[in-house]
């Protein structure tokens, strides 16, 4: 008997063949498509996702693509994205300003007027619910060869007693050694000199003169036009006494790098609304700005660039969301922009030493307690990789009440080709606090974004081991953290590469957005320059693959601190932990609004039982996101619940 194949052997024998011969044509390329649709296959399995999560891009339409720089989840569910001008000068100089609402529920979006340019600006939750933003850019840096006009910082004196000065924009200054003249580009207010007197006897000493300070540039373009020395400089259209009192002093203004320049305004984004909300502005102009929510629901302004392209010189202010008004503290401290601050149990202030840029290399670098109320800083030993802080992610582990925080990666100073992978650990509630190593990650990591998990775990994802991913240095791995163990799970990896102003945050479904990318080169070889990235990744947690889920069906809307409130589920006797998650507003991997707070729990007749801490410094005012888990750790949805 013979025999005769069949169609479907047949059809597989060919198939081979054509295999075996694209092989020996083509060998790696087939090997690589094969190893791809292997991956994909992999990753996809229900195994695989219960195991280690799956990644998602977020179908995004078009005319809703912006390059986000900034990202908050608002009370309403719905997430604010911000660009600004989104690092792009064409953007800037057309004044083309970009912030888009994300329904996660719908899936639907919707462009919001944005009325400044908030890239880079500073933001965090208000009491009521409402976002603070405030800062943004004034004008982008120019390189240094690309600078055409000498310029610089102009400070201006003013020794009259009895009388403050304010000069328009266009004022002439002219040196008098140099013979240079510049012109401001705008308006400057100059205080009124100070009245010294001897304490013991009363007798005047001096006057000590007001200061204000612009930015001037030179009136022609060219090197010839610029100093290289310190000048007494003359002010144009003064009269009187003014010509004597009143006068400018600066040091060197040349051809130099000009960096970026910050912005006074402020606003409240009203998520009901949906629209942003002109408030007071600062004192002080600032780009790369830390906003902090205080004990008492104020909110503290740290760091930043200021008009001048200059590091604010540690006057922090703090804004009253009451009186919509800011004010000076009246101390100074000084930090390198986005500095990574956070409000501890007690009012006082973390400061971990992450932070995401500019500023000296040895000025306000250290990580330690600060007391705002007496300006004490008491500094906190014992960090590795001190010098490789910037650029570094900082977490506070859940739950909140054991004050303790991990810093994670970050890089040297500036452009620096120096990374980090340590996770440093510190327990702020020791005796005697101090940082120790915590599990490593795999190479040295800059940019990586940290989300905590309902299920207390954190998310420590994406980053690069060069500066702004120079030399295809993205780093496409994930990470699970578990506080309790000190261990690293590595959980499926990411589809996109992200570094320099990319952020992540906790969606109210328990999965996480993922966005942004700045890469300085689309290559590895560094010739091409890169693209700003636009797509947004949704990570899915192994929790989320394991069938069901809590569910809490109906309770209040409102808790009060140190009150207890009942919801009603029909999984009331496996729910095993409850908290609360404050929603986050990040940017350059910064976010010191997230936090975990665990609350009493008991179970009821057909519910549970949920009590908040009575500490305000612990759960600050404002909306949160309630999670019951169960025995396997697997989450609710969050529901939002205010905290008056």
């Amino acid at each position: 008997m013979t025999y005769r194949p069949g169609r479907r052997t047949r059809r597989m024998a060919i198939s081979t063949a054509v295999v075996l011969a694209l092989a020996g044509a083509n060998g790696p390329w087939l090997y690589r498509v094969s190893s791809e649709r292997y991956h994909e296959y992999t990753i996809n399995k229900p195994g695989y996702k219960a195991a280690n999560g799956h990644w998602d891009f977020l179908d995004v339409p078009s005319e809703f693509r912006i390059n986000t720089i900034h990202a908050a989840l608002l009370h309403t569910g719905k997430v604010l994205l911000v660009a600004g001008s989104g690092n792009n000068q064409q953007n800037f100089d057309a004044k083309s300003f970009r912030s888009v609402l994300w329904d996660p529920g719908t899936g639907t979006f919707a462009n919001i007027p944005t009325p400044k340019d908030m890239f880079c600006s500073g933001h965090t939750q208000l009491p009521d619910g409402r976002l603070l933003i405030a800062g943004g850019t004034k004008r982008y840096e120019k390189l240094q060869g690309d600078v055409t006009k000498a310029g610089g910082l102009m400070v201006v004196h003013n020794e009259d007693p009895d009388k403050p000065v304010t000069l328009p924009a266009g004022t002439r200054f002219t040196g008098k050694e140099n013979g240079r003249t510049f012109v401001s580009k705008d308006p400057v207010l100059v205080e009124k000199a100070t009245k010294v007197f001897d304490r013991k006897t009363g007798a005047f000493l001096r006057n000590d003169p007001g200061l204000g300070r612009i930015y001037v540039e030179a009136q022609k373009s060219g090197r010839t036009y610029g100093t290289g020395a310190q000048d007494n400089y003359r002010i144009s259209g003064l009269s009187g006494s003014d010509t004597r009192n009143v006068y400018g002093i600066a040091q060197k203004l040349a051809l130099d790098k000009k960096d970026f320049q910050g912005i006074r305004e402020a606003f409240e984004f009203d998520p009901v609304a949906e629209k942003y909300i002109t408030v007071d502005p600062m004192n002080e102009a600032r780009w790369y700005p830390t906003l902090t929510t205080l004990k008492d629901g104020r909110v503290l302004a740290l760091s930043g660039l200021d008009e001048i392209g200059q590091i604010v010189p540690g006057k922090d202010e703090v804004y009253d969301p009451r009186t919509k008004k800011w004010a000076y503290t009246g101390i100074v401290r000084k930090f390198p922009t986005y500095p990574a601050v956070f409000l501890l149990n007690d009012g006082r202030l973390f400061y971990s030493g992450s932070n995401a840029g500019y500023g000296p290399a040895d000025v306000g670098r250290a990580p330690g307690v600060w007391d705002l109320a007496t300006n004490r800083f008491e500094e906190i030993p014992g960090l590795s990789d001190a010098r490789e802080m910037e650029t570094s992610a900082t977490v506070r582990l859940p739950p909140a009440q054991d004050e303790k925080f991990m810093v994670i990666g970050g890089g040297g100073v500036g452009e620096s080709d120096r990374s980090s992978e340590k996770s440093r650990l510190v327990d702020l509630k020791a005796a005697e606090p101090r940082f120790r190593d915590g599990p490593s990650l795999t190479e040295g990591t800059r940019y990586p974004s940290a989300s905590l998990l309902p299920d207390d775990s954190v998310l420590v994802t994406g980053g690069s081991s060069d500066y702004r991913g120079r030399g295809g240095s993205n780093i496409l791995q994930a990470r699970l953290y578990d506080a309790k163990t000190d261990t690293y799970r590595r959980v499926a990896d990411p589809q996109v590469g992200r570094n320099y102003h990319s952020g992540s945050l906790l969606l109210p479904d328990g999965r996480v957005m993922i966005f942004g990318s700045d890469s300085l080169y689309a290559d590895k070889a560094n010739t091409r320059l890169g693209v700003f990235e636009q797509r947004i990744e949704i990570y899915t947690p192994p929790y989320l693959y394991r069938g069901s889920r809590p569910e809490l069906t109906a309770g209040p809307k409102s808790i009060r601190r140190g009150g207890t409130a009942v919801f009603t589920t029909r999984q009331g006797p496996t729910i095993t932990s409850a908290k609360l998650m404050r929603p986050s507003a990040v940017t350059h991997v910064t976010d010191t609004d997230q936090r975990s707070v665990a609350l009493g729990l008991k179970r009821t007749a057909g519910g549970i039982a949920v009590t908040v801490p009575g500490n305000r410094a612990l759960v600050p005012s404002g909306w949160y996101m309630l999670f019951v888990a169960d025995a396997k750790g697997t989450p609710s949805k969050g529901t939002w619940v205010r905290v008056p």
